[in-house]
């Protein structure tokens, strides 16, 4: 069953629906790569930076140090990380200082680092607004089910036998897989809430990756999922989300997951299979929790937390530890008597 009323408003608006297959993805559905190598030379032209090192390196993508591969342009823009940018698995290197290139790199030394890298993305990922509520460059399996007022950005991909609830948004480059529900009002494939600090005042990145969510997942009603800044926010396989969560840039959240309300989630933080956070918790940035773990309401995880373990308070400790300190704690009175001198 496809929903009539929605294939009909297709067909009437002119919209044509594509019948590749989900893995089968063209180049702006992949990760911040570009359509072809760009040689490092031409990269400098463009950028006004001179090169160290390997000047006959291809380019093949753009990202983050955190996320880099080979072949990848990251930045950076402050000594004490140079270390870590050119131990990184990244080819090209955009820097401010000059320094020594490490064998099979090459450096591209401009006075603003962040400036060159965030002009190549918006180069590959412009501005580009929507002037129909489904894109033509979208790509919607006939037996999914769309309700009235879906958006659907330039890009997209959604697979078979999904149900997107009325009044979703779906951004850019959004990659929903197979047998996913959206309920009604989610927004999916935001700007990344990230900025460079300036003497100015706060500059925004330009967000040039995506969302990928995965096969049987479920998004609850008024969830928002922001993109990555040049990778990927993941919503692993058979994850649930429950309504008005929120998930950060970067964020992977692995398979079989479960989200309570309003819990939030930092951007490139990572959850392993089989976490299950409860109401209200709120994840920090960049933190880790291992597969299996359980996190109770209310709680505050601000470090990286051991798998199989139950969790509880702000910040989140084991709940047998928690528990003892609490329990501590109400016999703090009793003890305190007993430690005054008789009067």
């Amino acid at each position: 069953m496809f929903g009539g009323w929605v294939f009909a408003e297709l067909k009437k608006s002119g919209f044509r629906f594509r019948h590749f297959p989900i893995s089968s993805l063209s180049f702006y559905l992949r990760k911040m790569k570009f359509p072809k190598p760009i040689p490092v030379l031409e990269v400098a032209r463009r950028s006004g930076a001179t090169i160290i090192g390997d000047d006959t390196l291809l380019a093949t993508g753009i990202n983050e140090i955190h996320k880099v591969q080979p072949g990848d342009i990251t930045f950076v823009d402050n000594s004490k990380y140079f270390k870590k940018a050119l131990q990184s698995a990244a080819s090209i290197i955009f820097l401010n200082e000059k320094t020594e290139c490490p064998p099979g790199k090459a450096l591209l030394l401009c006075d603003n680092p962040f400036e060159a890298y965030d002009a190549l993305v918006r180069e590959h990922r412009p501005f580009r607004p929507l002037s129909a509520s489904i894109s033509e460059s979208a790509s919607i399996h006939p037996s999914s089910v769309l309700e009235p007022g879906v958006v659907v950005g330039h890009g997209v991909v959604i697979g078979r036998g999904c149900y997107i609830q009325a009044n979703v948004y779906i951004g850019d480059f959004t990659h929903v897989g197979h047998h996913v529900t959206v309920q009604a009002g989610a927004i999916i494939g935001t700007d990344a809430f990230y900025f460079q600090k300036t003497a100015d005042g706060f500059k925004k990145w330009r967000s040039g990756g995506r969302v990928v969510i995965e096969d049987n997942v479920e998004i609850g009603a008024g969830c928002t999922i922001n993109r990555g800044v040049s990778g990927d926010t993941i919503i692993g396989e058979g994850t649930k989300l429950d309504c008005q969560v929120h998930v950060g840039h970067g964020a992977v959240i692995g398979k079989r997951c479960l989200l309570a309300g309003q819990v939030g989630v930092g951007g490139k933080a990572i959850l392993e299979d089989g976490v299950v956070l409860y109401g209200q918790v709120g994840v920090a940035a960049r933190v880790r929790i291992g597969a299996g773990a359980v996190v109770s309401a209310k709680s505050g995880v601000s470090k990286d937390l051991e798998g199989g373990k139950a969790y509880f308070g702000i910040p989140a400790e084991e709940i047998r530890v928690r528990q003892r300190e609490l329990a501590a704690l109400r016999q703090l009175p009793d003890f305190i008597r007993k430690m005054k001198p008789d009067v």
